[in-house]
């Protein structure tokens, strides 16, 4: 048995099969990101909410934007909201972000603007 004949199509199902596990290229995604209270935080855009954080049960990898004092709108203590973008990997069945590359806070008139996005409640 040609030991090279077996291997390389063994490679290469595992570089494929490692390539999808480490998810596709990030997507820059923007809307309202809520952090209502401690552990939990969702980036709500035009396609729906993306929970970021589940307080005991998950988060995901990377850092979230940092904001202003006029950038957001507080809430609970600390906690509360802004405007942001996201650029990350994103699971669409499960609508959780799994890696944020980057975030950057945009002023609160940007999403106020937007005609799809409505601002949390918390």
């Amino acid at each position: 048995m040609n030991v090279r004949k077996v291997a390389v199509p063994v490679l290469w199902l595992l570089a494929a099969a490692s390539a999808s596990a480490a998810g596709a290229m990030p997507h820059t995604r923007c809307g309202w990101f809520d952090n209502p209270t401690p552990g939990n935080a969702w980036l709500i855009d035009r396609d729906g909410e993306w929970a970021i954080a589940i307080q005991g049960s998950y988060e995901a990898q990377g850092d979230w934007p940092q904001f202003t004092d006029a950038q957001w709108v507080p809430v609970n203590g600390m906690h509360g909201h802004g405007c942001a973008c996201i650029k990350a990997v994103v699971n669409t069945k499960t609508h959780e972000v799994v890696r944020i590359a980057s975030a950057r806070a945009r002023p609160l008139a940007v999403c106020r603007k937007d005609r799809a996005l409505r601002e949390p409640k918390d």
